[in-house]
């Protein structure tokens, strides 16, 4: 026998074995075999059997017992079985079986001693207890100790003589040995079916691993023999560190089993090729063995396993060779099946699987939700634009697939703010990853893209209860595709908007830019660019995207007033900070102890401002707005630059401007808060209920009875009959709705008979904040092509709508109320008409019932015919929607229907009918067009349209989903199509609207809620989260009585526009300044001037010019005006115009093209009023039903 099984094996241990010339040994005559290496034996006698015939004895004969039990157990089974058949015959004849049978089952109920000890046993060496688990690890524990052991030893010869009180290793190995025997008895005590708990892969390593030890303690001897069996052991590792619970996921479980399998099947087989070749082969009398270390042995396996072969190393021995034989059938298959799949698995380990590590002094927010490129890349651009401030937050994305390899580059390019972790925040453990609890705010993107809407909002609603279930105090900011579908986050109990939880509804906010657009056109675009986030491109040439850019530049921040303003009227303060100060202050918000934030819009001359009170500005950056808080009246009263404007050290320190928040007082009695008697009364009884949202100007409580006498007389002058034209019609006011009459005119009540109404009919919704009436069947509201075409319409509203009965439902109410606001008069509501498939309207019509001044046109925008059915030339906007659009594909055909309908209306051309009814029907002219009214009075101007002929000068805007298709709009256009939608000509005329510039509002409201508040007020004309509890609840407005609360709701500002063309601002619309202007209408009117809607061609003083116009934001003081200018405003409301039909609301411009009307403002004297009334009785004889 070789010597030295290892690589330090000595010089002995490389000799060739020469025995003792001496001894003459017939090979024949050999019983034992025997080696004069084995240094305690002098005759060299191995003692190899006795160690292996321990372990076979003990298996064969443990298995020889079991199987001798269970052949005598069937023979008593078989023969009780025979005997229990008697004595249930003896006892059915003998009839005394049942006290037996009672005595019998008693027995077997109770619990035997053997089984006990069985439970006792199974519960130990289980994982369901503390125990049970302890006691598994340490099994395993000590298995890798005994093979940690075994390679100790594998230095040494296979077989030597060690004495065991000395040697250290052996004395471990005992011990180790004996707790694997105590561990062996509790498992065969446990096993239910102890034969195939003998033949088990652990039964069987115990058995050729445990007797071995006791032998060598008996023998002194040590044979390294089949100890490496317990690289067996291995294959439990995974099930070992899932007891620890650290492996959770099913990858990582199937990584570990694949490897511990390969590695104990590895290391066993390099165990048993060492174990033979260091020995040789016992015919041969271990004559051919070579000396191998263990890890040479470990290297040939893997060699082999391979197929690769050097044949630096390889089996000599018969054994070896044929074990190798039948390994490399196996281990080949296993190489080359585990391999590659153990390698797939560690390369589909998430690259983004890590924790995020919190910054101190450093805020990080989470966003997830719908992760892309443009999704990502639209909110970087916004959040972690230049003109914020510092922005010192960190944003951690986290998403459940992988950034593709743009995105990732997206990342890298903001590595310093931004951070990716692969994982779902419907997962516990994603959230702990990304440290939410520690957050300062959460965001959920959606995509507005997709097919499902709803399903869609399910999602982010099951992320948000996700999240608020991990931590409740987190604020979360969401994106909402559909409003109904808000409702369900009012359900989650921690959900919060007063802690700054917040539902950006992409539907609601859409769906009313585009509504008030209809009021004064181009206020999409406007509103949109004020609270995205664009750096200023400066353009030399004197173009009209230069005068837009300046505007497009301009942002909405809040910052707190200096306490120089203080005991001022709104009005003076925002004169003051547009003339001194260059920023224009459009509202102001209040909160105290007794009330929650209330937001007001434009409030009259009765506010003066309080200590902390934060107003909204219109500025071009964040450190502009910085003048407000800083201002002081000793230090900078004789400053002209605005620049030089800054803190000043005059000013003590003071408390926090937050902490001294205190509603605004009243000039005319000084009482603060709640003993103001001047104060609105929705105000003062307000003070202990929360409300918010709400937008209040001062209004006395006097004026509630005059409202209420107001809006009477409003509905009587609504249905007054007008005068009768030639064809049929009538002609209104521009800013009245349009007026049906049937060829069979039905009667209405006479003058007296509408003074004899209840007063207290519901004429509003619950709230006050909208007109309301009672719920109308679809089928009263629907206009044939032929009755339609019956019917003079004017001034009203178009919808053309694309969609089916599959079609996802856009929530048309969205777009019906802020056209609905109390705060216009009943008379001032525009008449809607919905062009489209009568099967989606039939499913859209529940929300919409309860609106006035609604009509249906079953067709198709694509069809002319439909069209000039409802006078789509004498409409004041035509607005083009589609529910369709998110069911195609290609990006490029989404939007088909509505450019194939915007590019339709376009080309049509029409007669001159309203120069043929004017000039055929002297009674056409509304009252107060007379030219010899007083051209100064203040309520001067009703607003003339003049006729269309070609469908270019239709004033439409249009939905798109995909920004790029914007270039298909206009023909004249000369739009890349890699323009930025904001930089396009459509866009910045008013005509098109994307959702897309929707995703600047996610940023902006987390950096000020107010923000939300304040747009959500302008957009949706008054809806505050008390409404929309009620429309979670009935999912309809409810009517209500009016009283002098709802009433007072109507007072508050909207958006309006204001022609130069005459009245009492035509002087300055002829080359004056819009700074004086702006001081002008704010002193004169309280209207708050803060933008223009100029044609585009207007600085190049041209004969034709075109009819198409811009938007410019916030223009400068000395910004020249032109005549044909359109002068956006917040108009306070009217609380005359019930009464007299000629006041200022009605001369503003209603988003009319500027080429179909001009503004004239006349006042009606007391005494044409009287004679307008008694001309309207002369005529009650042909009344009609005005729709």
């Amino acid at each position: 026998w070789v010597g030295g099984g290892g690589g330090g094996g000595g010089e002995a241990g490389r000799e060739k074995f020469n025995p003792d010339p001496s001894i003459h040994i017939s090979k024949m005559n050999v019983i034992i075999p025997f080696s004069p290496d084995v240094p305690c034996d002098s005759n060299g006698q191995r003692m190899w059997w006795a160690f292996l015939a321990s372990s076979m004895v003990t298996f064969f004969g443990g298995l020889f017992i079991i199987l001798l039990w269970r052949t005598l157990k069937y023979l008593w089974t078989v023969c009780c079985h025979c005997n229990a058949k008697k004595k249930e015959v003896h006892r059915i004849t003998t009839g005394d079986g049942i006290k037996r049978a009672d005595k019998d089952d008693g027995a077997a109920s109770e619990v035997g001693w053997m089984t006990s000890v069985k439970d006792w046993a199974g519960v130990m060496i289980s994982a369901q207890t503390l125990t049970g688990r302890v006691l598994v690890v340490l099994v395993f524990a000590l298995s890798i100790g005994a093979l940690v052991i075994y390679f100790i030893d594998s230095s040494d010869p296979i077989e030597s003589c060690q004495n065991f009180y000395k040697d250290f290793t052996l004395q471990i190995d005992m011990a180790f040995n004996v707790f694997f025997l105590l561990y062996f008895g509790l498992r065969f005590i446990a096993a239910n079916d102890k034969l195939w708990f003998w033949l088990e892969v652990n039964s069987v390593v115990d058995f050729f691993t445990v007797p071995p030890v006791f032998v060598s303690v008996y023998l002194n001897r040590s044979w390294l023999g089949l100890r490496f069996l317990r690289a067996l052991r291995l294959i439990q590792f995974s099930e070992i560190l899932q007891f620890l619970n650290i492996l959770k996921t099913s990858n990582s479980i199937k990584l570990v089993n694949l490897c511990s399998i390969f590695i104990s099947t590895w290391l066993t087989a390099a165990g048993f090729i060492h174990l033979v070749e260091n020995s040789g082969d016992p015919w041969e009398n271990f004559q051919n063995s070579q000396a191998l270390s263990y890890w040479e042995c470990v290297y040939l396996l893997m060699v082999t396993m391979s197929t690769v072969g050097y044949g630096d190393v390889y089996a000599k021995t018969t054994l070896g060779r044929l074990f190798m034989v039948f390994f490399i059938l196996g281990g080949l298959a296993m190489f080359a099946s585990y391999v590659p799949e153990i390698i797939e698995l560690i390369g589909n380990r998430k690259k983004y699987g890590g924790s995020y590590s919190a910054v101190n002094g450093r805020k990080h927010i989470v966003v997830c939700g719908h992760i892309t490129l443009e999704s990502v890349s639209n909110f970087l651009k916004d959040f972690l634009h230049k003109d914020r401030d510092d922005v010192n937050v960190e944003i951690v994305f986290l998403h459940n697939i992988s950034p593709n390899l743009e995105l990732e580059a997206l990342f890298k390019r903001h590595f310093t703010q931004v951070e990716f972790y692969q994982g779902s925040v419907l997962n516990p453990h994603d959230l702990a990853r990304v440290k939410i609890e520690s957050a300062d705010a959460c965001l959920i993107l959606a995509n507005k893209y997709c097919a499902d809407p709803d399903a869609e909002d399910a999602s982010n609603i099951m992320r948000v209860i996700s999240i608020k279930n991990y931590h409740p105090k987190i604020r979360i900011i969401t994106q909402m595709l559909q409003y109904h579908n808000k409702a369900h986050l009012l359900n989650i109990p921690s959900w919060n908007w007063k802690e700054g939880d917040d539902a950006i509804c992409l539907a609601e906010l859409k769906l009313g830019f585009i509504a008030q657009s209809c009021l004064a056109q181009g206020l999409s675009t406007m509103l949109a660019n004020l609270f995205s986030m664009r750096s200023f491109i400066k353009i030399e040439e004197d173009t009209w995207q230069k005068y837009y850019l300046e505007g497009v530049a301009n942002e909405m921040y809040t910052e707190y007033l200096s306490s120089a303003f203080v005991g001022l009227s709104f009005p003076v303060i925002c004169e003051l900070c547009y003339v001194k100060l260059k920023l224009l202050l459009i509202a102001i918000e209040y909160k105290s102890d007794q009330r929650e934030s209330s937001t007001l819009i434009n409030p009259g001359n009765h506010v003066k401002m309080q200590e902390g009170t934060l107003g909204f500005f219109i500025a071009s950056d964040a450190k502009e707005v910085k003048r407000a808080l800083f201002y002081c009246k000793a230090c900078h009263d004789d400053i002209t630059d605005p620049k030089r404007i800054k803190k000043c050290g005059c000013k003590k320190s003071k408390t926090p401007a937050y902490k001294k928040m205190r509603l605004a007082c009243c000039f005319d009695c000084g009482r603060s808060e709640r003993g103001c008697s001047c104060m609105p009364v929705n105000v003062r009884c307000n003070m202990d209920s929360p409300q918010r949202d709400i937008p209040l100007s001062a209004v006395s409580v006097n004026d509630c009875s005059a409202t209420l006498r107001a809006f009477e007389e409003d509905q009587q002058s609504a249905l007054s009959p007008k005068k009768k034209q030639r064809n049929g019609g009538m002609r209104n006011s521009p800013n009245s709705s349009p007026k049906i009459m049937r060829h069979d005119p039905l009667l209405i009540p006479g003058n007296e008979q509408i003074e004899s109404m209840d007063e207290n009919v519901k004429k509003y919704d619950s709230t006050g904040m909208f007109h309301w009436c009672p719920s109308k069947d679809i089928e009263k509201v629907i206009l044939t092509r032929s009755e339609a075409a019956m019917t003079v319409l004017s001034g009203h509203v178009v919808v053309c709508i694309f969609g089916d009965v599959k079609s996802a439902l856009i929530g048309l109410r969205n777009f019906v109320m802020p056209l609905r606001a109390s705060n216009f008069h009943y008379h001032e509501l525009k008449h809607i008409v919905f062009v489209g498939s009568l099967e989606y309207l039939k499913r859209e019509w529940e929300t919409l019932h309860n609106f006035p001044k609604v009509s249906i046109l079953p067709g198709t925008p694509l069809s002319r015919a439909d069209l000039r059915a409802v006078n789509i030339n004498l409409c004041d906007m035509c607005v083009i929607l589609s529910a369709n659009q998110n069911n195609i594909d290609d990006a490029s055909l989404q939007d088909k229907e509505c450019i194939l309908a915007s590019l339709n209306i376009k080309s049509m051309q029409f007669d001159d009918s309203i120069g043929v009814l004017q000039a055929n029907s002297q009674g056409f002219t509304p009252p107060g067009m007379d030219r010899s009214s007083p051209e100064n009075s203040p309520v001067h101007g009703l607003v003339r349209q003049t006729s269309v002929t070609t469908g270019a000068n239709i004033p439409i805007i249009t939905e798109l989903v995909n920004d790029s298709n914007v270039q298909f709009l206009d023909q004249d256009d000369d739009d890349d199509p890699d323009t930025e939608l904001y930089l396009t000509q459509p866009f910045a005329c008013g005509t098109a609207f994307a959702v897309s510039v929707l995703d600047s509002l996610m940023s902006a409201t987390y950096f000020n809620d107010n923000i939300l508040t304040l747009i959500r007020t302008l957009v949706t004309g008054g809806a505050t989260p008390e409404l929309e509890g009620l429309l979670a609840e009935e999912n309809a407005l409810r009517g209500g009585y009016s009283t002098p609360q709802t009433l007072a709701n109507r007072d508050r500002c909207r958006v309006a526009q204001l022609a130069l063309y005459d009245g009492p601002f035509a002087d300055l619309g002829d080359g004056g300044c819009y700074g004086d202007l702006f001081c002008k209408a704010l002193k004169t009117y309280n209207m708050l001037c803060f933008g223009i809607y100029r044609l585009r061609d207007a600085h190049l003083n041209t004969q034709s010019q075109c009819t198409k116009r811009y938007v410019i934001t916030n223009p400068p003081y000395a910004f020249e005006l032109v005549p044909s200018d359109l002068i956006f405003c917040l108009m306070q409301f009217d609380h005359n115009a019930g009464q007299s039909r000629t006041s200022l609301s009605h001369s503003s411009h209603s988003s009319h093209s500027s080429s179909k009307k001009s503004s004239s403002v006349h006042s009606i004297p007391t005494t044409n009023r009287t004679n307008r009334i008694k001309s309207r009785d002369s005529r009650d004889k042909q009344k009609y039903v005005p729709l």
